[in-house]
């Protein structure tokens, strides 16, 4: 037997040689292009190369690369699966030439069979009946004059393809004209060769095919018949054996003639007789040999009890044993169906389908009742460039109905989203009279009517997401934002009006809203902010039940000047897969919704089956959202607020303010423009330079947190965790005006009591659910202090200090404001001992440096009962310093100083703040604050430390926060100020006296110093990744260097599972720290000392220069005075949106066609194209990049 097998093929096959090479323990080798790097059959197989870039003639059909790999890896046969190589006699000579053994049939028996007008001479010898047709052909001209002869229709066959590649029906000679180039350029691109012969085609045919193995000395056996008759586009889409409505003489007729074709050529290994069965006269008419193992052979392998792919293996390797005893066991049992996954949508004539899979479930398989061959994982993309087949999924079973029954149930509980495939459409099949009955035609699914229940996406708008009620809860100590509709009130009301189950998802829309064509039939409603909505061009009422005919499109455009989101509700919602236990769409994650991201043209929408219809009812006039400009915000003063952090004077100015919307604001956070607050301290010590900095803690959705000076509203995709101050928190029951602000609103905060929130909380859900109005009002509760109890250390050991952060999160925190270890392990004591307590109405805990946030249900669990719980938790809490913690040190590699993160500071420079002093190098501000003498001295230090993470999910996704647990290693710098707007995925930043790997793209404020590899893998579980998150808290990062090009490499490969990164297993305890702490005292009292007076030093340059009074609203929102009058000839281009110029793409004087993207404005966190409304040439540019503008100011002007 070989030792190694190379598979020269991709796909499902590929994975299915590989299953019976490692059953038979010989190593397998994989062949891949880049393309299909994520492909199963890469990670499955023992060894995997590349092909490189490129479609099938340079990666899959490249014999010189195939060879060249099997010689390397010293593989010993090479099995070409079906397609590409499988019946090319050239590489099958090469093979034997080069010492390979090819499994498959010989270079002689490819030529005699595989080009099918050689074959018909040879079934024509051997009296086969034949369908009438020609031997290869020399030109169109000669095809038309045959074609004539023959009479159409006739099918024009490439004499080389295979699959349904390279044939193509005929009915005239004009389509004969057109196919003709097309079916040639096809063969010779898949096959390479381009030869190509017509035949007569049978209107009531079906394909019958039979099983046949040789053994390459004359004896040949068939194993069984097929019907492959259930075509599209003449490839196969469902395949069964034995094929149905046979009788039993035609039947052993088929075999026999198959079995003597076989003989005449001594065939060896496995291949297919293929025949026209006409079902009008039961007459067969004999159609070709595929001199290659089948797509089908799966069927035939079930019903026979074989594994034809391990006879082809053995036969080759001189271990198969004679024929004729194989044959004596060989009998029939039951029946077997096969259909095909396709990547491609059946309600477009087959359109093929790429992109990205981002789910992939299918059925427990035992391989005998359920059995499914595929490649895909989720997190996969899927080319364009080879065959659409995704999965062949076989159900087996004593009886042909049992068999449709579990095949039925099979598709059903199959998953493949994010393209189109044609699951439904087989779903649609099988149940059809035509199959069940058996009497399915070659032509039968040209004819069969096929109705999705979709949605066609025309145009996608400025940002569509899909998003669901309440979102992903649970997750929030990990760094997982809850996501969901920021205007949470309005998508309920309208899943309300049409009898929605609460978690119904639905579509958000911003700005603009998208074009959709109904497939099907559906009642929907439009909520939120008035948008300009037309049904086939008629206006469409807000706030009302309507019901959407089948084919009718829905055109969404512009939100009204009021608010910044509008809803679509569906009955019965959309559907699309859960991640990690919600539907809604985390763009910035690039996960839930539509494959992680907005709706786009070309995506397809899937429909539940629609429930039972509502009443055409509207929403009461009184319960409708009041939608505007000028907005307040009740809220709840805290967690923090004076005199810890702000003077008095700075909260009466925050609740006395009109605060303005910022452009550059999205559903991270609501920016805003307002004053400058005095602040109550001069820095935040360890935890940053700037008064707002303090030790990270978790945040709470709603909250105003300052970073800098900039008061920021935290959105339903902001972070968990961070280290800015926040002076209130916007109860549940007004939450959802936070999606509404839009850039120039202007909002005042509005203190409320606690007790008050809760009434609001309970009016609004009672409105929900009568759908009646039910006016409260509360009243103003002057804001007195941001804590609601503390514990005296001399109580319980420690000082507790109980915050509210809104009406269902509550801070605790612990000790003063320092960094200290300690007080990190007394907060991880308090979660164990609450998640332990079981208690209910607790839904979330999130650590932080020195704290413990719980988001808990206070409609349940009353505040009062939980800050009772809360103490006894105290004075259970056993001695910190025994606490041992199971740790890791984890090693990653660092890229310094990588051009990601350069580019980030450019664009920082350039859109945020010019005269930042950490620019334009995070590295240098980072030594001078410090107080070291070399750039290369803070690359030591970075990595000398071990960093010990504190908590996950600082910048969301499993990013650590972590200090060096030397603090001999501790950098201290300060944040951002304003945060950036965009930070590259992994990069990695000092803030405070913190490091942080960012775990995804995003806004910051740590200072750069490289790029590492992947905190979170998506879709992939690996070695590494038990989970999406890499870390635990209590790791230990150790990094260790390589280049920008190999971290490159490595980031390619990891989430793969093809990078291992060293992990060690370690205990880690207080008292090991405490101990480290104490031996190294002075030296660490002598770094605090220098980092303490670079610090005042860096401090008093900013006082000298005028940077400590950088204000974030200096120059944002400019009024401009009137522009001029332009000529009738002269056309302005303006600005749709609120923003700042990204890009200038075009100069003056040049000319530009209609179309053509002329600015990029960044706004809401999204790169905006503004496109020519027309043809002309460019006479004035009015805004630079790096300008901000309003929507409806010039952009520039053309000339007509």
């Amino acid at each position: 037997m070989f030792n190694k097998v190379l598979i020269a093929n991709r796909g499902a096959i590929a994975c299915r040689i590989i299953r019976t090479l490692k059953e038979m323990g010989v190593g397998s080798v994989a062949v891949y292009s880049e393309a299909d790097a994520d492909s199963r059959h890469v990670l499955d197989a023992d060894e995997a190369w590349s092909l490189g870039e490129g479609a099938a003639a340079h990666t899959y059909l490249d014999q010189n690369k195939l060879i060249a790999i099997a010689k390397q890896t010293g593989a010993q046969a090479i099995h070409p699966g079906y397609g590409f190589l499988s019946e090319n006699p050239d590489f099958a000579r090469r093979c034997v030439d080069e010492g390979l053994v090819f499994l498959g049939p010989t270079p002689e028996q490819m030529v005699a069979f595989g080009l099918k007008h050689e074959a018909r001479a040879l079934a024509e010898a051997a009296n086969v009946p034949l369908l009438p047709g020609t031997g290869l052909l020399t030109s169109l001209e000669e095809a038309l004059e045959k074609a004539e002869i023959i009479g159409y229709p006739v099918m024009l066959k490439s004499t080389a393809g295979g699959g349904g590649i390279g044939m193509q029906r005929c009915y005239s000679a004009e389509e004969l004209t057109g196919a003709y180039a097309s079916v040639k350029r096809l063969s010779e691109n898949n096959f390479s060769n381009g030869g190509m012969f017509l035949e007569k085609f049978i209107e009531r045919a079906r394909h019958i095919e039979v099983q046949l193995f040789g053994d390459g000395q004359g004896k040949v056996i068939a194993i069984g018949e097929r019907d492959c008759s259930a075509q599209r586009r003449n490839q196969k889409v469902i395949e069964e054996c034995p094929a149905p409505n046979l009788s039993e003489e035609v039947r052993q007729a088929l075999q026999q003639t198959a079995v003597k074709l076989g003989q005449q050529v001594k065939y060896r290994s496995a291949g297919t007789v293929e025949y026209v069965y006409d079902d009008a006269s039961g007459a067969f008419y004999f159609l070709e040999v595929n001199t290659r193992l089948q797509v089908e052979h799966g069927v035939t392998e079930q019903v026979y009890g074989v594994d034809l792919v391990r006879w082809m293996i053995e036969l080759g390797a001189g271990d198969l044993a004679p024929l004729e005893s194989l044959a004596t066991v060989l009998t029939p049992k039951g029946h077997a169906i096969q259909v095909r996954l396709y990547a491609e949508d059946p309600a477009k004539n087959f359109r093929p389908s790429a992109g990205l899979i981002s789910a992939v479930q299918f059925p427990q398989q035992d391989r005998k009742s359920c059995r499914i061959d595929h490649w895909l994982d989720a997190g996969l993309d899927v080319p364009p460039f080879f065959d659409p087949m995704l999965a062949k999924l076989i159900a087996w079973s004593g009886s042909r109905e049992q068999t449709i029954t579990t095949l039925l149930t099979m598709l059903h509980d199959s998953t493949v989203y994010g393209i189109e495939t044609n699951k439904e459409y087989l779903c649609a099949l099988l149940t059809s009279d035509v199959v069940q009955q058996g009497k399915v035609l070659t032509r039968t699914l040209n004819e069969f009517s096929y109705e999705p229940s979709t949605i066609d996406v025309l145009s996608g708008g400025t940002q569509t997401t899909i998003q669901d009620f309440p979102g992903r809860v649970g997750y929030w100590d990990i760094g997982v934002p809850p996501s969901g509709p920021m205007d949470n009130w309005s998508f309920r009301l309208g899943n309300r009006l049409l009898n929605n189950d609460a978690e119904t998802a639905g579509l958000e829309i911003t700005l603009s809203g998208p074009t959709l064509k109904f497939n099907t039939a559906r009642q929907i409603v439009l909520a939120g902010a008035t948008i300009d909505a037309k049904l086939d061009g008629e206006a469409l009422p807000m706030w009302q039940v309507v019901t959407v005919p089948a084919g009718a499109t829905l055109q969404l455009g512009k939100v009204a000047t009021a608010g910044a989101r509008s809803y679509l509700l569906l009955a019965g919602g959309i559907d699309c897969p859960h991640y990690l236990g919600s539907r809604s769409t985390f763009t910035l994650g690039q996960f839930g919704g539509h494959v992680g991201r907005s709706i786009q043209a070309g995506d397809v929408l899937h429909l539940p089956v629609a429930s039972s219809s509502v009443a055409e009812q509207s929403l009461p006039a009184a319960l409708q959202p009041a939608i505007t400009n000028t907005w307040e915000l009740r809220v709840i003063y805290g967690p923090h607020g004076a005199p810890d952090f702000f003077t008095d004077h700075d909260i009466d100015t925050f609740f006395a303010t009109d605060y303005e919307v910022h452009y550059n604001s999205s559903r991270t956070g609501v920016r805003l423009i307002g004053p400058k607050p005095e602040w109550a301290r001069a820095d935040g010590g360890e935890a940053g330079l700037h008064p707002s900095n303090l030790h990270d803690n978790a945040y709470a959705i709603g909250t105003v947190d300052f970073t800098g000076d900039m008061p920021v509203i935290l959105g339903p995709d902001g972070p968990s965790l961070g280290g800015f101050v926040c002076p209130a928190t916007i109860v549940k029951a007004d939450l959802w005006k936070m999606g509404q602000l839009k850039a120039g609103d202007k909002v005042r905060f509005i203190p409320i009591s606690i007790a008050d929130a809760e009434v609001l909380d309970r009016a609004q859900l009672a409105e929900l659910e009568s759908l009646t109005a039910q006016p409260v009002s509360v009243s103003i509760a002057p804001p007195t202090t941001p804590i609601l109890k503390t514990l005296p250390a001399e109580k319980y050991g420690e000082k507790v200090v109980y915050r509210p952060s809104g009406d269902d999160y509550l801070l605790v925190e612990y000790g003063t404001q320092v960094l200290d270890i300690r007080l990190r392990f007394r907060a991880h004591a308090l979660m164990l001992w609450v998640q332990e307590a079981g208690i209910e109405g607790v839904w979330e805990l999130t650590p932080g440096i020195r704290s413990l946030q719980i988001h808990y249900d206070n409609l349940q669990l009353p505040l009062t009962r939980l800050l009772e719980l809360l103490e006894q938790a105290e004075s259970e809490l056993t001695d910190i310093e025994q606490i041992t913690v199971p740790a890791r040190i984890v090693h990653l590699p660092l890229s310094w100083d990588d051009e990601a993160t350069r580019l980030a500071i450019r664009k920082y420079d350039e859109l945020v703040r010019k005269d930042a002093p950490w620019c334009p190098s995070n590295i240098e501000f980072i030594r001078r604050i410090n107080g070291l003498d070399s750039i290369e001295q803070v690359k030591e230090i970075v990595f000398n430390a071990n960093y010990l993470v504190m908590g996950l999910g600082d910048v969301y996704l499993g990013a650590p926060v972590a200090t060096p647990l030397d603090p001999r290693h501790r950098l201290v710098t300060t944040k951002y100020n304003p945060a950036r707007t965009w930070t590259p995925e992994n990069a990695v930043g000092i803030g405070g006296a913190y490091l942080c790997v960012y775990g995804m793209e995003g806004p910051g404020g740590y200072q750069f110093v490289g790029r590492t590899l992947q905190m979170w893998n998506r879709y992939r579980q690996t070695a590494e990744f038990s989970q999406p998150w890499l870390l635990r808290f209590f790791d230990q990062i150790k990094f260790y260097e390589v280049d920008a090009d190999e971290l490159l490499r490595i980031r390619r490969e990891f989430p793969r599972g093809r990078y291992p990164i060293q992990i060690e297993e370690i205990q880690f305890s207080l008292a090991d720290y405490n101990k480290l702490v104490n031996e190294h005292a002075d030296e660490i009292l002598v770094a605090k000392e220098r980092q303490q007076t670079a610090f005042e030093a860096e401090r008093q340059r900013w006082i000298e220069t005028g940077q400590a009074n950088f204000s974030a609203d200096s120059d944002m929102m400019l009024e401009t005075g009137e522009e001029e009058a332009l000529p009738d000839h002269h056309k302005a281009v303006e600005s749709l949106v609120s923003g700042n110029v990204w890009q200038v793409l075009v100069e003056a004087g040049q000319t530009i066609k209609a179309g053509q993207p002329l600015l990029i404005i960044e706004s809401m966190k999204m790169e905006i194209e503004v496109v020519a409304p027309h043809t002309g040439k460019v006479v004035a540019l009015n805004r630079e990049a790096g300008q901000q503008v309003r929507a409806g100011q010039r952009l520039l002007v053309l000339e007509e």
